[in-house]
């Protein structure tokens, strides 16, 4: 899966990217807020090696990149469903310093277009630790509604937290879509 913006262009993360992405990933700001925080540059470039053809019931990472000068100021990882028709998961990282510019919400558009209106996707949530209101002001503002809000379920770096689960469906995409 590839996507390019107006600003962007999200495709797959490359071995000159571990460095990028080690220093996005474990930035505290950063890897908070997600599961999988790299202790070393090793890591990352591990994880980049790892990464296979996007594959039912498997979590695959695409780099989100400036267009201009093509730096990797995050990535989108997407989980496809095992069972067609079930619901795709995403989720999303930026830098610090990209975020507050409108780029996560530019590629998440871009994903939910190829996902419904291209690839016939249902269905597409994402979980959300509730501290980081700012993904879940963009979640909202996407269209997505609060499901379910889960009281400490989940041991994340050593403590008990939250997970907030958000959705929308196609139907509820097109209608937004053909308001704007």
């Amino acid at each position: 899966m590839e996507l390019i913006t107006a600003r962007l262009s999200i495709d797959r993360l490359r071995a000159e990217d571990a460095d990028d992405l080690f220093a996005c990933r474990a930035d505290p700001a950063v890897a908070r807020y997600q599961g999988w925080r790299p202790a070393r540059v090793a890591e990352a470039r591990a994880f980049i090696d790892a990464q296979a053809e996007p594959a039912p019931g498997l979590w695959f990472q695409r780099a989100i990149r400036l267009r201009g000068d093509g730096a990797l100021i995050g990535d989108l990882g997407v989980c496809l469903p095992a069972t067609p028709g079930e619901s795709v998961e995403f989720g999303i990282s930026l830098a610090p310093a990209h975020q507050g510019r409108g780029y996560a919400r530019e590629a998440l558009q871009a994903l939910f277009h190829q996902g419904f209106d291209a690839l016939g996707w249902r269905r597409i949530h994402a979980s959300v630790d509730p501290r980081n209101a700012s993904c879940m002001a963009l979640l909202q503002s996407l269209g997505m509604r609060q499901e379910a809000h889960f009281r400490e379920s989940l041991w994340l770096h050593g403590e008990w937290v939250d997970d907030v689960v958000f959705a929308i469906l196609v139907r509820e995409w097109k209608t937004q879509a053909g308001a704007s």
